[in-house]
């Protein structure tokens, strides 16, 4: 077992991917789970590994709540997952093997699934993240949403090889459901300090969707290209609409 290493999770009715997340985890000695109001079987499920403790707290942002995570785990290297990533066997061993460097940010290529199907378009290819590192080192900024590592000039990023699963969406409701949450934190962080327009959400949005489609071949996907290209354009067009409306 990995006993230098953490694991931060972030869940929200998060059980239809969770044991299959955790059960890649198990190498691992602690996986923190920060829960933020599941009214489903996530903690039950999370409750039933032996390295997994949960902790419940409300929902203060992602940027803030992972660093809240960061600062309950024992060690101070730090994998970060989503609950609906699975870790490769390959990256699993990979990680644990590693010689680590605190100077080193390591990030790994990520596979997008839309209901299992494997999505290489759309935007969502060429997905790199960077999910290990020393807290001493680094940590979350404070986003409300698409947070990620404050990296300083000391700092270099590493790819693995190995890579991370991503199964973010089974059906076109939690496509709506994510687009409406993220575009309303998006315009909650941003009021008053850029500019949107009505004329603007819609440029934008046309702009998503025809970059998304066509560009990134989202049309090599049939009815899901189309679906996540419409959704990618929506979540530009509500966002900057959201934005209009907070700084009126």
């Amino acid at each position: 077992m990995a006993n230098n290493i953490s694991v931060t999770i972030l869940t929200k009715n998060s059980a239809a991917y969770l044991a299959e997340c955790l059960s890649a985890l198990e190498a691992f000695a602690e996986v923190v789970i920060i829960d933020n109001g599941s009214t489903d079987d996530t903690v039950a499920i999370a409750s039933g590994f032996r390295n997994v403790t949960v902790y419940k707290h409300p929902f203060i942002g992602f940027g803030p709540l992972k660093n809240m995570a960061v600062n309950m785990a024992s060690n101070d290297w730090i994998l970060s997952v989503d609950s609906d990533e699975i870790v490769t066997p390959e990256l699993a061993h990979e990680i644990l093997s590693l010689n680590l460097n605190s100077n080193i940010v390591y990030e790994m290529d990520r596979d997008n699934y839309y209901h299992r199907r494997l999505i290489c378009g759309c935007g969502w290819e060429n997905d790199r993240v960077e999910r290990l590192f020393n807290r001493k080192s680094t940590r979350y900024d404070d986003k409300q949403v698409h947070e990620g590592l404050v990296m300083n000039g000391n700092l270099k990023t590493e790819l693995l090889s190995g890579r991370l699963n991503h199964y973010p969406y089974d059906n076109a409701s939690q496509l709506l459901q994510k687009m409406q949450q993220y575009s309303t934190l998006w315009a909650e962080e941003y009021c008053g300090q850029k500019n949107a327009s009505p004329f603007k959400a819609l440029l934008y949005g046309v702009l998503t969707f025809l970059k998304s489609y066509l560009l990134k071949n989202g049309w090599r996907y049939g009815y899901e290209g189309l679906l996540i290209s419409v959704s990618n354009a929506n979540g530009v067009f509500y966002k900057y609409i959201k934005l209009y409306e907070a700084d009126k």
